[in-house]
């Protein structure tokens, strides 16, 4: 039987604000212990998705993390994942994308975030694990 998406997300999410500068939104990641942070910009109703691999792209950059928001670095084009979908689905998802988490939808509100790890989690826990053979 299929584990599906709503069997492996995070339904704690950390929401934070299209203002948020980037060393805002780090501190909190960091402190959560989380790769990303979902951005809700109540002005336009957006979603988006702002990742640790945001946030070093705009350090590498030399940006400053005191003056770069969230909204300016909100990963383009995000893919939803709904709670019903497959974790086999997700993760073909994150393989086509080149992205590691997907904020889970049900009926347009976010409920959710799904990374890779938390698929190899419950992929590592419902599959028997290949062992070497003692030499």
């Amino acid at each position: 039987m299929p584990m599906h998406v709503k069997d492996a997300m995070s339904t704690v999410v950390l929401t934070i604000g299209p203002a948020h500068t980037l060393r805002q939104a780090a501190q909190l990641m960091a402190a959560r212990r989380i790769g990303a942070a979902v951005v809700l910009d109540n002005d336009t109703c957006g979603i988006g998705i702002l990742t640790e691999r945001d946030i070093l792209n705009s350090l590498g950059a030399g940006e400053n993390p005191d003056q770069e928001t969230a909204q300016t670095h909100t990963t383009p084009d995000v893919v939803f994942a709904a709670p019903d979908w497959t974790l086999d689905d997700a993760a073909d998802a994150m393989v086509r994308g080149g992205f590691r988490h997907l904020i889970v939808l049900n009926d347009q509100e976010p409920v959710g975030v799904v990374s890779v790890r938390d698929i190899i989690r419950c992929w590592s826990t419902t599959t028997e694990r290949a062992r070497p053979v003692p030499a």
